[in-house]
């Protein structure tokens, strides 16, 4: 499976492509960080954010985008300006037809470091050792991204079982109404005159 991690943001989007299953030892293909600057338009900025994930589903070809799920932060256009990137994520792999997965940053940091709390160096250093890297990359959206993606290596075979499973008892529940349900015969009765 190769997947390309998104680390949302408008300044800095952090983006990582690893290849591998479950189990096994993963390959880093690719890391590195969109930019845009700070001082430009917002529309200018989504676009070109746009530009370069094009750029990177265009050389990597990734099966999956695994995207940083936004969450909750004290400063309202920080989260802003991270769910406009993140939707720009989402919207470039969805109009290619490929699977869009999210995480929360605690996922993230649970999958790869093995506590949800852990910090940035934490995961960074987590990530070099994974991926057999010299050093840890920089700066740390670029780490994210790669993380993301070797969270979902590891937690799609799960959530793939579980989804099935979802699918499967409401399927059942869905069964079980009719199953229970007599079947009945309606005999018309004619009227004789």
């Amino acid at each position: 499976m190769r997947v390309l991690g998104v680390d949302p943001g408008l300044t800095r989007c952090g983006v990582g492509v690893v290849e591998g299953v479950a189990g096994r030892s993963l390959t880093m293909r690719g890391v590195g960080v969109v930019r845009t600057p700070a001082d430009a338009e917002l529309g200018l900025r989504l676009v070109a954010i746009e530009q370069g994930i094009e750029q990177w589903l265009d050389e990597y070809e990734p099966e999956v985008v695994a995207v940083e799920r936004v969450f909750s932060q004290h400063n309202v256009r920080t989260v802003m300006g991270t769910a406009q990137a993140s939707a720009v994520a989402m919207l470039c792999a969805a109009r290619r037809g490929l699977t869009v997965a999210l995480h929360t940053p605690s996922e993230v940091k649970a999958a790869v470091t093995g506590s949800g709390r852990a910090d940035k160096a934490q995961v960074g250093a987590m990530v070099t050792r994974l991926l057999r890297l010299d050093a840890p990359p920089k700066p740390a959206d670029a780490a994210d991204a790669l993380a993301l993606a070797i969270c979902h290596i590891w937690r799609a075979p799960a959530q793939n079982r579980l989804q099935q499973a979802v699918a499967q008892n409401r399927l059942q529940q869905a069964a079980a109404p009719h199953a229970s349900k007599p079947a009945s015969h309606h005999a018309s009765k004619g009227r004789t005159a």
